[in-house]
């Protein structure tokens, strides 16, 4: 018997901008991201707070991307980084991405570049910031 795969509930009317409804309606549509059901973003803001180095968040930003459809990108602001709101984090348009999980993921992002500070000298780095340094 196939059994469809659980999806994440529908935010209640007027309060978020996902457009859950439209992607559903949607023939051929990718329904990836409502895979991200609110047990599994718990585990996904886990994993992303407890980052253990710029390849382990480069291979969960992957993991988004195969398994969910969200395409993030991570780099050093235009401005001065002086902290970890210095990094930009930004989500390329997608349907279905619940405006709470926009927030959150870039916020479990900035805790685990704090606790690992380092992370965040290598994300520099790869962008030749601190070539000088």
């Amino acid at each position: 018997m196939n059994s469809l795969p659980l999806l994440r509930q529908p935010c209640p009317p007027g309060t978020c901008t996902c457009r859950r409804d439209e992607l559903l309606e949607e023939p051929g549509a990718d329904l990836r991201i409502l895979r991200l059901t609110r047990h599994e973003e718990q585990r996904l803001l886990e994993r992303l707070e407890n980052i253990r180095s710029l390849a382990d968040l480069e291979r969960l930003q992957q993991l988004m991307y195969e398994q969910l459809g969200i395409r993030l990108s991570i780099s050093p602001s235009h401005n001065e980084v002086r902290s970890m709101r210095g990094i930009a984090i930004d989500f390329a348009e997608q349907p279905g991405l619940c405006r709470k999980t926009r927030q959150a993921i870039p916020a479990a992002i900035r805790r685990g570049l704090e606790r690992q500070p380092e992370i965040a000298y290598r994300l520099l780095d790869a962008h030749d910031l601190l070539r000088d340094a």
